[in-house]
C-alpha cells in the first residue's frame, strides 16, 4: 500500500483510524462491528506491519508469515493473491500457496462449547462420540471426526468463535484502504486490489455461512448423481447451522499423496483424466463448480473422486459458458477476431468507445502466436488465462468476478495435475470434452440460432442504410444536398447502380425468408418435412434458390468483365 497511508508512529495511525472511521459501509449490525473495535483492530494491524518492517519491503517468506499473523482474513487474501501472477511476481505467488497449510488447532473445550451453543439440546443426545484430535484445522474452521447416536460416522466442521466479526472488520478496513489509496497512487494496480477485496468479501459471506455449504453439498451431489466416479459427502441438514456443518466422514487417500494411491492400485493418469473431465463438466455443462480445487479438497475413496470442502463454489451462466467454448476453439484455430469477440462479450462495463479495436486485435495476435501454435497437450492454461485477464485490464475491459474465479479454479487444478498426476494433458481433455458434448443436433441448433442472429443484424443494417438513404434523398429534393458521382470504369453508372440496388433488394428478401423460416422452425408448426415444418421448408428452399440466382449472376458478371 501507499507509504502515505501507512505511518510509523502512533499519531499517524490515529489519523488513519479517523479517516477510515468515516467510511463505514453496511454490515456493522450484521457482524456486531463497533467503532471502538475498529480502532483497536487497526492498531493491531499496524503493530504487526511495523513488526515485519513491511513499509521498507518484504520477502516472499516474510509476507507469508505476516499474513498468517494478521489473521484469517489476510490468509484468505493471500490465497487469492497466490493465483494472481499478474499482480505479484511468481516467487511471491509460490510462497503464498503455502498458506493453505493447517494452522494451530482450537482447544477441544472451545470446540465443545461452540457446538453446544449451536444446539438446543445436550451434545450427548446428538453425538455418541467426538474425536479430540482434529482431522484438519484451517483459518476459518476446524474438522473433527464424530459418531452420531444413530450410528453414522460423520465429519463435524466447526467455525472458529468470532471469526465472522474479525473477518468482516478486516475486510471493511481493507476495502477503505484500497479505495482511499487511489488518491495517492494512480494506475491499474489499486483497481486490481479493490477487485481482490470485493472478491474476498463475496467469498467471506458464503464461506462463513455453513448453511450455504450444506446446500452446496446437496446440489453438487445431485448434479453428479449420474457420474459414477465423482462424489461428495452427504450433509445432515437437521444438524447443520450457520456455524456448524455435519456431513459423512470420507475414508480414502488424498490426491496430494500419489504414492499411496499407486500402492492402493489406482492409476494416476486415469484419476487425472477423470478429474479434469468432470471439472470441465462442472464449469461448461452444469455452471456450478468448485472454486478452489486444491489437493487438500480432493480425495479418492472407493474408486471415486470425492470433493470434501464445498464452501467456495462458483456459478457460471449459460451465456458465459458458451463464450468460454467459443474462445477455446478460437485459440486452437488461431482465429483472433473470434477470440476478441468472446473477450468483448465478457465485458461487464460495456465496450467503451475508448477501446482501440486495432490495438486489441494486435495484442490478441501476440497471445494467439504464443499459445495457438502450441500443441494442446503442452499449453500452459494458467499462463493463457492470466494473459487474457491482464490484456483485458490494460484495455479497460472489466471482466466479471466469476470469470476470474473460474480462471483461478482451472489454474489451481492445473497445478494439481502437473504436480501430483503427471502424464495428463489438461487442455486436451477439456477440448475433447467440449467436442464430445456438442452433438450434431446441438451444433445444428447453434448454427440456426447464429444464422437468425446474423440475419437479424444484417436486416437492421440494411433498414438503417435505407433510412439514411431516405434522409439523403429528402435533402437532395429540397436542394440541400448535391452529389457528384463518378463510377470509374463503368460506361453506364445508372445501369450499374440499378443492378446493385436489385441485388440488395434480393438480399433483403433472402434474409427475411431465412428469419421467417427459422422462427417457424423453432415454433414447430405442423406439418413437418425432413424434420422441418413445411412452411419453414418452403421458405428455406426459396431463399436457397434466390441465393443461387444471385451467386450465378455475380459469377457471370465476373466472367464477362474478364
Amino acid at each position: 500500500m501507499a507509504a502515505e497511508l501507512l505511518a510509523d508512529d502512533h499519531e499517524d495511525s490515529d489519523l488513519v483510524i479517523a479517516l477510515l472511521g468515516r467510511s463505514r459501509r453496511g454490515g456493522g449490525r450484521r457482524y456486531n462491528l463497533s467503532r471502538a473495535g475498529r480502532r483497536r483492530r487497526i492498531r493491531e494491524l499496524f503493530a504487526i506491519v511495523r513488526k515485519y518492517d513491511a513499509l521498507h519491503g518484504v520477502t516472499p517468506v516474510t509476507l507469508r508469515e505476516m499474513l498468517e499473523e494478521l489473521g484469517p482474513t489476510f490468509v484468505k487474501a493471500g490465497q487469492i493473491l497466490s493465483m494472481r501472477s499478474e499482480l505479484l511476481p511468481e516467487q511471491f505467488c509460490d510462497e503464498l500457496k503455502k498458506l493453505r497449510a493447517d494452522v494451530d488447532p482450537m482447544p477441544y473445550d472451545t470446540v465443545l462449547l461452540t457446538l453446544q451453543a449451536e444446539y438446543d439440546k445436550p451434545l450427548e443426545e446428538l453425538f455418541a462420540s467426538i474425536d479430540e484430535k482434529p482431522l484438519g484445522s484451517a483459518s476459518v474452521a476446524q474438522v473433527h471426526r464424530a459418531r452420531l447416536v444413530t450410528g453414522e460416522d460423520v465429519a463435524v466442521k466447526v467455525q472458529r468463535p468470532h471469526v465472522q466479526e474479525v473477518m468482516a472488520q478486516d475486510i471493511d478496513i481493507m476495502r477503505t484502504v484500497a479505495h482511499r489509496a487511489r488518491a495517492f497512487i494512480k494506475g491499474d494496480q489499486i483497481l486490481d486490489l479493490e477487485g481482490v477485496v470485493e472478491e474476498l468479501w463475496e467469498n467471506f459471506r458464503e464461506e462463513t455461512d455453513f448453511l450455504v455449504e450444506a446446500r452446496n453439498l446437496r446440489e453438487f451431489k445431485e448434479n453428479n448423481s449420474e457420474c459414477r466416479f465423482v462424489d461428495c459427502p452427504a450433509p445432515y441438514p437437521r444438524l447443520c447451522t450457520e456455524h456448524v456443518v455435519v456431513m459423512d466422514y470420507v475414508r480414502g487417500f488424498a490426491v496430494s499423496d500419489p504414492s499411496a494411491l499407486v500402492e492402493a492400485g489406482y492409476d494416476l493418469t486415469e484419476i487425472g483424466t477423470k478429474l479434469v473431465d468432470n471439472y470441465a463438466s462442472q464449469v461448461l455443462d452444469d455452471g456450478f463448480f468448485h472454486a478452489d480445487p486444491h489437493p487438500g479438497n480432493i480425495m479418492v475413496s472407493g474408486g471415486r473422486i470425492v470433493y470434501i470442502d464445498l464452501g467456495m463454489m462458483g456459478r457460471l451462466s449459460a451465456h458465459y459458458r458458451s463464450i468460454m467454448r467459443e474462445m477455446m476453439f478460437a485459440v486452437a484455430e488461431r482465429d483472433t477476431p473470434r477470440l476478441m469477440n468472446g473477450l468483448l462479450r465478457f465485458a461487464t462495463n460495456g465496450v467503451s468507445s475508448a477501446v482501440s479495436h486495432a490495438q486489441l486485435l494486435s495484442e490478441l495476435d501476440i497471445i494467439v502466436d504464443n499459445f495457438g501454435t502450441t500443441n494442446l497437450s503442452e499449453l500452459d492454461l494458467g499462463q493463457f488465462l492470466n494473459a487474457l485477464v491482464s490484456l483485458a485490464r490494460r484495455n479497460g475491459i472489466e471482466m466479471p468476478g466469476i470469470v476470474t474465479m473460474m480462471a483461478r479454479g482451472f489454474v489451481t487444478l492445473e497445478g494439481v495435475v502437473d504436480e501430483f498426476l503427471p502424464g495428463v494433458s489438461m487442455v486436451d481433455i477439456i477440448a475433447n470434452h467440449v467436442r464430445s458434448h456438442d452433438s450434431l443436433q446441438t451444433l445444428a441448433e447453434k448454427e440456426a440460432k447464429d444464422l437468425v442472429r446474423e440475419s437479424r443484424l444484417a436486416t437492421h443494417g440494411v433498414l438503417g442504410a435505407a433510412g439514411k438513404a431516405d434522409l439523403l434523398m429528402t435533402m437532395l429534393t429540397r436542394g440541400q444536398l448535391k452529389v457528384n458521382m463518378d463510377l470509374v470504369g463503368s460506361e453506364d453508372p445508372l445501369a450499374t447502380l440499378e443492378h446493385v440496388t436489385d441485388r440488395l433488394t434480393v438480399a433483403v428478401v433472402i434474409a427475411g425468408l431465412f428469419i421467417g423460416s427459422s422462427i417457424v422452425y423453432y415454433a414447430r408448426i405442423e406439418p413437418v418435412v425432413f424434420g422441418i415444418p413445411l412452411l419453414g421448408f418452403v421458405g428455406y428452399l426459396c431463399a436457397l434458390v434466390l441465393a443461387l440466382v444471385v451467386a450465378h449472376d455475380v459469377l457471370a458478371n465476373r466472367v464477362r468483365r474478364k
